[in-house]
């Protein structure tokens, strides 16, 4: 009935304009959904827009906002264009925090790598060789080049748990030492294996590289134009000093957010290009033996949707343990970051719920539903690849594993450290807290 009515009234208004000999004007078309851009910047107040002026869609993204509150996140914040769109209840006491990235610092870690590759003092397709000292290494882990590091795929045996313990408890005597004492058990380039010791080598050789520090060039290159204080952060050390490169990099996540904001730049700062587009492009690109990771990054891809649910091809991830992520989207302008606890029970759906609400929102963009969870394939802790005691027994000096000449008490004629001897006050495993002005955090 309301069909023929419509009918019924249409073609009455029609028959009046035509014997008026004029015609009504046509209503005007809705102009295109524009969402407002913003610049990014160094100071700790973010520029902001609404949902509805960055294009999204109030109500649906109230909705994934709701789903993305839950016990276990510290902080969330999501950006399009450089604008803060949605936070969590708990950012206003959370955001200035230090917080471990866990394994969010490897793509921190891939960042600076960028900064000496565009400075001239380190090449990818170069061997470490070129920058260990003499005598440091055997001949075959000297031969494996940067590339390889960057992309997890240098051919050295993996213990992801047993590597990762010992840092934990920062009982490492010296983690370039020991890996190096990783076995190589393969071609390197040839297949991709989650590494915890490649990174920690890797940062070491950056450090070789530039002829300082490694978190002295971070600071320089990295993190001083975005605005991130040296003494926001705490980066932990190995008993010998050496940076943790696997994780560890304990930033509140008002700054990781400013990362997120660069990676989804391409580089760029407003008008300073703090890591080159060429750099950036082939951090993001996938790798020969992996096609869901670039260089210390988790890349989308028709392989790697369970990462990405319903997200753009385009996406990136700086991806950490217990759930510590950035999820960035060029081509939607978009970042989201996310830090918490993912306790054992949490709920697997999760980001999949989070994320498919989320794409419905946009309303300048046409994103399709990714339907469905789907279940993720298990990985074991029992897997040996994960829990190899033989790498927690290295650390020691004990066993195939161990480094000529380091173990607990003295390594390469040094004596290490006590554990936790450079941490700063208030600093744990999670993150920093407390009032000591020593305790690195946003104040």
């Amino acid at each position: 009935m309301q069909i023929y009515l419509k009918y019924v009234v249409t073609a009455a208004i029609t028959a009046m304009t035509l014997i008026s000999g004029t015609w009504l004007p046509t209503a005007a078309k809705a102009d295109p959904v524009t969402a407002k851009q913003c610049e990014v910047t160094t100071g700790r107040t973010p520029q902001s827009a609404t949902p509805a002026e960055a294009a999204l869609d109030p109500a649906v993204l109230g909705a994934a906002m709701a789903r993305a509150t839950d016990v276990t996140r510290f902080n969330i914040q999501l950006y399009r264009n450089n604008c803060l769109i949605a936070t969590g209840p708990r950012n206003a006491e959370s955001g200035g925090v230090a917080w471990n990235l866990w394994s969010g610092t490897k793509s921190v870690v891939a960042l600076v790598a960028g900064a000496a590759v565009d400075a001239g003092l380190l090449r990818i397709d170069a061997p470490i060789g070129d920058y260990l000292p003499p005598g440091l290494g055997d001949a075959a882990h000297r031969e494996i080049t940067v590339r390889n590091l960057l992309t997890e795929s240098s051919g050295m045996e993996v213990a992801v748990a047993a590597e990762g313990a010992t840092g934990l408890a920062q009982l490492d005597p010296n983690v370039v030492a020991q890996a190096l004492a990783m076995p190589i058990e393969r071609p390197q380039g040839t297949m991709f294996r989650y590494s915890q010791r490649a990174v920690d080598l890797l940062v070491y050789v950056i450090g070789q590289s530039v002829g300082e520090d490694f978190q002295s060039f971070a600071q320089r290159k990295l993190f001083d134009p975005l605005g991130i204080a040296r003494s926001d952060y705490y980066w932990a050390r190995d008993r010998a000093g050496n940076t943790y490169g696997h994780a560890h990099l304990i930033l509140p996540p008002d700054d990781f957010a400013k990362l997120g904001l660069l990676v989804g730049n391409r580089g760029r700062w407003n008008d300073l290009q703090v890591i080159s587009a060429d750099y950036m492009r082939a951090a993001v690109s996938p790798s020969p033996s992996m096609p869901c990771y670039g260089f210390l990054f988790v890349i989308n891809g028709a392989p790697c949707r369970l990462e990405f649910p319903g997200l753009p091809d385009d996406a990136v991830k700086m991806s950490g343990m217990l759930r510590n992520d950035s999820f960035i989207v060029p081509s939607l302008g978009m970042v989201l970051n996310w830090t918490g606890v993912a306790t054992v029970g949490s709920s697997t759906t999760y980001t999949h719920d989070v994320m498919r609400t989320l794409v419905s929102a946009f309303r300048d963009q046409q994103i399709p539903d990714p339907g469905e969870y789907r279940e993720r394939p298990d990985v074991s802790v029992t897997d040996p690849m994960i829990a190899r005691p033989d790498a927690f027994f290295g650390t020691l000096g004990v066993g195939p594993y161990a480094y000529p000449g380091c173990n607990f008490l003295d390594c390469l004629g040094e004596t290490p450290k006590a554990p936790f001897a450079d941490s700063p006050p208030g600093c744990v495993v999670l993150g920093c807290v407390g009032t000591d002005p020593r305790t690195p955090g946003i104040r």
